[in-house]
């Protein structure tokens, strides 16, 4: 098969990593992709936004599976288009993409098939969400109503936080994805990811993660996109799954299908878990990045035929094949993420470190100037480790860390703190 993945962050790069295992991979192109992607797989130079250009690409290059990992690709409707032309594709059409781009569309779709999920409103303009919350108190939960690349989302724990947070999201922190703000209950508990994929029908769980968003040690200071994340959620134990899945999943599959938009793709389920009960948090419509790196190192070659198989929707006739193992992610980023950053500092001692399935360095901000490698966003490596357990995982990914030399980037030293 000829794959193209597009993407050029750390998800893609283990998305690319694992396809690239399986002997079906006949040619493998990444656009526009990035230095460690480009050491498996062609890189195209490629707008990845632009319908045409996809489509054209594809076209003229034979492409038998186009693998979409980000969020704004299906948000601008690549996927349809691909469809159009008469491309195999694994990601969502456009309206089904709203499962991410839209929190108030997922509390709808909530709201219509019984999801559990945290109380909510929308608001369109300030005053009325100040009032609201105001009424409500703290702690709250402001977002913005768009696709805010995972930082939309302010936890406030006091009432002036929240305050702020509507103004700083009405004044275009986030640009167009503030045009609505979403207010939610806070929920208390331990926040796990559940990957399921669903070909429009039928509905496959591939997967369980914990990530740590904050950028801090012991959980403290502002989100981020993630700054490492494990795999298996010890707390997402096997009754619990089931659970979600008959509450929560299938039918948010069924309302989907119900709508006339049925969503083809990889459902990512961010939920919290308290007293032995699930609630939805939201929905993202791709794989999550650190949590993608630490399921591909698991999942190894059958990444490939499980996507292939949703996205000619025979996903009833497939399996996971599980083996008894962990895997942890570290995520080395620019020092000053989240907030401001410089570009460019030089990264050395890769070329040392081994890549295999127990040891992998995952590329997320990384660009060649020069002949050098150099960072070129704020998060920039994950180092991926696998093992028969979390403790030896962890132990992989910090030796990898350990090989890396960048006096610019900083890392946590606690991933994996609340399994282990």
């Amino acid at each position: 098969m000829n794959i193209l993945i597009l993407g050029s962050g750390g998800r893609e790069h283990a998305l690319a990593w694992a396809i690239r295992q399986n002997p079906k991979c006949d040619r493998l192109i990444v656009a526009p992709g990035n230095p460690g992607i480009a050491a498996l797989a062609e890189c195209a130079d490629l707008d990845i936004l632009s319908r045409s250009e996809v489509c054209d690409f594809a076209q003229e290059n034979a492409i038998d599976l186009v693998v979409i990992g980000p969020e704004a690709p299906l948000a601008a409707g690549v996927a349809d288009a691909l469809r159009a032309a008469g491309l195999l594709v694994f990601g969502p059409s456009q309206a089904a993409a709203q499962l991410e781009a839209s929190k108030a569309f997922t509390k709808e779709v909530c709201d219509a098939c019984g999801a559990p999920t945290a109380a909510w409103a929308r608001f369109s303009d300030a005053a009325s969400a100040k009032a609201y919350v105001t009424a409500q108190g703290a702690p709250i939960v402001v977002k913005a109503d768009g696709l805010a690349a995972g930082k939309g989302v302010v936890v406030a724990e006091t009432l002036d936080q929240a305050l702020d947070a509507i103004d700083m999201i009405f004044d275009g922190a986030f640009g167009a994805a503030g045009a609505e703000v979403v207010i939610e209950e806070f929920m208390a508990g331990e926040e796990a990811s559940f990957f399921v994929l669903s070909d429009g029908v039928n509905c496959l769980p591939i997967g369980t993660a914990q990530d740590h968003k904050r950028v801090g040690e012991g959980d403290t200071g502002p989100n981020t996109g993630g700054m490492g994340a494990y795999s298996p959620a010890p707390v997402l134990t096997p009754v619990l799954q089931e659970q979600v899945m008959d509450q929560i999943i299938r039918p948010t599959v069924a309302e989907m299908a119900r709508r006339g938009t049925p969503f083809q793709g990889v459902l990512y389920a961010g939920l919290m878990i308290r007293d032995g009960a699930a609630r939805l948090v939201e929905y993202n419509a791709r794989f999550g990045d650190p949590e993608c790196q630490v399921l591909m190192i698991r999942l190894g070659a059958q990444a490939l035929d499980l996507i292939h198989a949703c996205a000619e929707g025979r996903l009833d006739q497939t399996a996971v094949t599980w083996a008894e193992d962990h895997a942890l992610t570290v995520v080395l980023a620019t020092e000053g993420y989240p907030g401001d950053y410089a570009k460019g500092s030089r990264i050395r001692g890769l070329e040392a470190l081994p890549e295999d399935s127990f040891h992998m360095v995952f590329h997320a901000g990384t660009a060649e100037k020069d002949g050098a490698l150099v960072a070129s966003g704020g998060r920039v490596l994950a180092a991926t480790g696998r093992g028969a357990s979390l403790a030896e995982a962890r132990d992989r990914a910090y030796e990898l860390v350990g090989g890396i030399d960048w006096p610019e980037g900083f890392y946590r030293r606690d991933i994996g703190w609340r399994a282990l």
